[in-house]
């Protein structure tokens, strides 16, 4: 009997509530930038759809816990369970974070929501994060970025950008940069202020222009240039520690991509319509906003394809990851075409998928 009473005792232990998992979670976003509105739409949606005895996130903003550039390790450590970034950050640690971030002249927002839900995309970026122990929920979006803001000099055509030193990121980015004439230069998000302050670079592009105009830039610069082609649109995320990801139940995780679901859906029409303020609050404080003529953008698609095609064949990962987004771009183009100018704009000129497929083994 006692054994009978014992044996009991313990299934209904197993069979109680599991203990709360209690996450910390850190983004790459200081509060100062608009971008961190994301993640934190993200946590709250959370909250709500989970309930707290289950899960809870406490949320710190960017350089609170880390510097924005440890954050992956935190994650991959184990350190914190979460952390919100661009996957472009993490190139160094593997090129194909590259195209997950971004892409020039290539894809537009709901080009990369299309992918990431229908066309695989969800499937690569956690093949990639996965090299490093880690799940991905991409759960922000945003259109194309605002282009280059010049302190002295305006960039009107490509002839304007010789020479000039100009914050960039991304691996693809900086090296058709250097091929239009200009020097790519490589510094965190919180440092372009005071170097565009002090002359230490002439100009910089950062995100869209409701971010832009959060941090600062129409106190530092006289001139921007559109469109911002370096940068056709931007993917934003959560990551999570394996383990932790694996000690939720099944439930609890379908919630969380349900939260970040319901994130990059609001994420895309809050800050369009914040980049719509933002345009006119640069005007207002009398910014000059040029912008380059087709025949120079079409020079630019030519160049950016250059590009794409050799990094691609540099990493077998980056090969695929883009042979997977311009798979998508030619198989939707013959609806998109079709139903244009009324569907999701052009289709861009892309790279030769043959080619990349190729380097992609």
């Amino acid at each position: 009997m006692k054994h009978l009473l014992t044996t009991a005792a313990l299934a209904m232990a197993a069979a109680g509530p599991a203990m709360a998992e209690n996450w910390t979670m850190t983004s790459t976003w200081p509060s100062s930038l608009e971008l961190i509105e994301i993640d934190r739409y993200w946590v709250d949606m959370v909250g709500k759809l989970v309930d707290p005895e289950t899960l809870s996130i406490e949320f710190y903003e960017g350089g609170s816990l880390v510097p924005a550039g440890e954050v992956f390790g935190a994650v991959e450590s184990g350190t914190i369970q979460a952390g919100a970034d661009w996957p472009g950050y993490w190139a160094g640690r593997n090129p194909a974070f590259s195209p997950l971030a971004t892409t020039a002249s290539l894809f537009n927002a709901v080009d990369y929501v299309n992918w990431i839900q229908e066309w695989g995309g969800a499937d690569i970026y956690n093949e990639i994060y996965g090299q490093f122990g880690m799940v991905y929920l991409p759960y922000g979006v945003t259109n194309n970025e605002s282009g280059f803001r010049t302190v002295s000099q305006p960039i009107r055509t490509t002839d304007d950008l010789q020479g000039l030193r100009l914050r960039l990121s991304g691996l693809e980015q900086g090296r058709l940069l250097e091929k239009l004439g200009g020097n790519q230069v490589s510094m965190a998000g919180g440092e372009i202020y005071q170097s565009l302050e002090r002359g230490v670079i002439d100009g910089a592009e950062f995100s869209t222009p409701n971010v832009d105009y959060s941090g600062g830039f129409h106190q530092v610069t006289q001139y921007w240039a559109t469109p911002g082609w370096h940068q056709s649109s931007s993917v934003f995320g959560v990551m999570i520690n394996k383990n932790s990801w694996d000690a939720l139940d099944e439930q609890t995780q379908e919630r969380l991509k349900i939260a970040a679901d319901a994130t990059m859906l609001w994420s895309l029409s809050f800050t369009e319509r914040r980049a719509n303020e933002a345009y006119r609050q640069f005007e207002e404080a009398g910014i000059e906003i040029t912008r380059m003529d087709d025949e120079t953008l079409a020079r630019i698609q030519e160049l950016a394809n250059e590009t794409i095609v050799e990094v691609a064949c540099e990493n077998a990962d980056s090969a695929r990851v883009y042979a997977s987004m311009i798979g998508y771009l030619e198989d939707y183009s013959t609806w998109r075409s079709a139903s244009a100018p009324f569907d999701l704009g052009r289709t861009p000129d892309s790279p030769d998928l043959a080619e990349i497929e190729a380097c992609a083994g």
